[in-house]
C-alpha cells in the first residue's frame, strides 16, 4: 500500500510539471507572438522601462557600496603578507563586474520588480481587468507581458553597470580610507587584470536575469486565482523561481561562456 500510494504521488507531481511546462511553453509563444503588434506595446514598453529603471537605482546602488566595501576589507584580511595589497583592487574589481554586482542585484530585484509585476497582473487578473482588456480588443500579452519583459531585459543590465561602478568607487573608497593603500595602488591592481569581458560578461547574465524575473513575473501574475490570497501566492512563487533560475542561469554562463574561453 506504501509502495502504490508512493508511486501515485510520484505520477501526480510528475503529472503537474508536465502541465506546468507545458503552461509555461504556451504563455511564451503567446508572448513572442505579441511581438509583431508594436502599435501596443511599445508606447507602454518605455514606461515600463523607465519605471523600472529609475525606482531600482536606489537598491542596487546601497547593495553594491557596501559590497564593495566588505569585499576590499576581506580581501585585505585574506591575503595578509603573502599577496601584495595592491591585488585588493583586482579582486574587487573582477568580483563586483563578473558575479557580485549582476547576481545580488538580480535577486534583490526579483523581489522589488518581480513580486511588484505578479501582484500587478495577479490583482487585474482576479478583478476582471485582464477579461475586459480583451473585450476592447486589446491582447493581454503585447499590453500587460511583452513589455514588462523587454523591459526587464533592457534595464536590468543598465542598473547593473551602474552597481558596478558603485561597488568599485565603494572598495576604492573602503581600501584608501581603512587599508595601508593608496589610488594610485588600488587602481594598478583593478587595471592589472581588466578585460572588456568582465564587463561584457556581467551586462549578458544581468540581461538575461532581467528576462527571466519579468517573465516569471508575469507568468504567475496572469495565471493567479482565488483573490487577494492568490495574488499573495502568485508573488511569492515569483520571488522563489526567479530566485533559483538566477542562480541556474549564473552556472550556465559560467559553464558556457567561462569555459569556452578557457578552451
Amino acid at each position: 500500500m506504501r509502495s502504490r500510494a508512493l508511486i501515485e504521488s510520484l505520477g501526480r507531481y510528475a503529472n503537474a510539471a508536465v502541465e506546468g511546462l507545458g503552461r509555461t511553453g504556451r504563455f511564451a509563444a503567446d508572448t513572442g507572438r505579441a511581438v509583431v503588434d508594436v502599435g501596443t506595446w511599445a508606447p507602454v514598453a518605455t514606461f515600463h522601462a523607465r519605471t523600472l529603471g529609475v525606482g531600482s537605482l536606489p537598491i542596487a546602488s546601497y547593495i553594491a557600496m557596501f559590497t564593495g566595501v566588505v569585499l576590499a576589507l576581506l580581501a585585505s584580511y585574506a591575503f595578509t603578507r603573502a599577496v601584495p595589497l595592491y591585488f585588493v583592487g583586482t579582486l574587487v574589481q573582477k568580483t563586483i563586474t563578473m558575479e557580485l554586482a549582476p547576481v545580488l542585484t538580480g535577486l534583490a530585484l526579483a523581489g522589488r520588480v518581480g513580486a511588484k509585476i505578479a501582484a500587478e497582473l495577479g490583482t487585474m487578473k482576479v478583478t476582471e481587468q485582464i477579461d475586459a482588456l480583451e473585450t476592447l480588443t486589446y491582447d493581454p500579452f503585447a499590453y500587460l507581458v511583452l513589455p514588462r519583459v523587454l523591459a526587464g531585459t533592457v534595464m536590468f543590465p543598465v542598473v547593473v553597470g551602474i552597481a558596478m561602478v558603485v561597488g568599485i568607487g565603494a572598495g576604492w573608497l573602503a581600501s584608501v580610507a581603512l587599508l595601508d593603500l593608496t589610488t594610485v595602488e588600488f587602481f594598478k591592481g583593478a587595471r592589472l587584470f581588466f578585460l572588456g569581458f568582465d564587463v561584457e560578461y556581467g551586462l549578458v547574465k544581468s540581461a538575461s536575469f532581467g528576462a527571466v524575473v519579468t517573465f516569471i513575473g508575469c507568468r504567475e501574475g496572469m495565471l493567479a486565482r482565488g483573490g487577494a490570497e492568490g495574488v499573495g501566492q502568485a508573488a511569492t512563487r515569483t520571488v522563489v523561481y526567479s530566485a533559483v533560475m538566477i542562480l541556474v542561469l549564473d552556472a550556465f554562463w559560467a559553464v558556457v561562456w567561462l569555459l569556452g574561453r578557457q578552451t
